[in-house]
């Protein structure tokens, strides 16, 4: 007797489609990605893929605003609740972690294409614009309400992540617990005195 597939939900396709499309962006970059090698991991036709998404373009960009949506909620999660910051960090590197081709298409893709770089800083922009309203509640008043002081800020904070991050995604040896002490003893320990206050004159 032959087994019934069960047949997926629109949305079940969607996330077969975005899942493979996430894996072949990643290792063969916007320009090597193929809407058929996409289409053939998430075993489905080519014009099926355009169905639910018209071009490659627009399947990028959804990809990026998905990811970035996905690294927002850890924040918006964590420190709207009061949460210990190292408990942020921690969600924010087992992000990285566990999404590993995500992570290359937020922050590794080097393409050269002037358009598709402006696409990439779209909407990376309109994510850091969402974020920085809850990251300023981590500031004292006196910088809270200042918006290039919340700008960089927040800058101090992503480099640092992405750049530690980067370095990790080469040592993949170290455990991530290290990871986030490093972040929280030079990162953090200098907000709290921050809260605290203590500003550099």
């Amino acid at each position: 007797m032959v087994e019934k597939r069960t047949r997926l939900t629109a949305a079940q396709r969607r996330a077969v489609i975005e899942r493979a499309a996430t894996e072949v962006f990643a290792e063969r970059g916007y320009h090597g990605a193929g809407m058929d090698e996409i289409a053939a991991r998430s075993g489905i036709s080519v014009p099926v893929l355009y169905d639910h998404f018209p071009s490659k373009q627009h399947l990028h960009r959804h990809l990026l605003e998905a990811h970035f949506a996905d690294l927002r909620a850890i924040w918006r999660d964590r420190l709207v609740a009061d949460q210990p910051v190292a408990d942020a960090f921690d969600a924010w590197f087992g992000y990285v972690e566990t999404h590993p081709y995500a992570w290359r298409i937020l922050f590794r893709e080097t393409t050269g294409d002037p358009a598709l770089a402006e696409l990439h800083q779209e909407v990376a922009q309109a994510s850091r614009a969402a974020l920085l309203p809850l990251f300023a509640r981590q500031l004292p008043p006196e910088l809270a309400g200042d918006e290039h002081a919340v700008e960089m800020a927040w800058e101090v904070v992503r480099a640092a992540l992405q750049g530690l991050a980067l370095w990790w995604s080469g040592q993949p040896d170290v455990p991530r617990e290290r990871v986030v002490a490093m972040a929280m003893n030079l990162l953090w320990i200098g907000f709290e005195r921050l809260q605290g206050g203590e500003l550099w004159r």
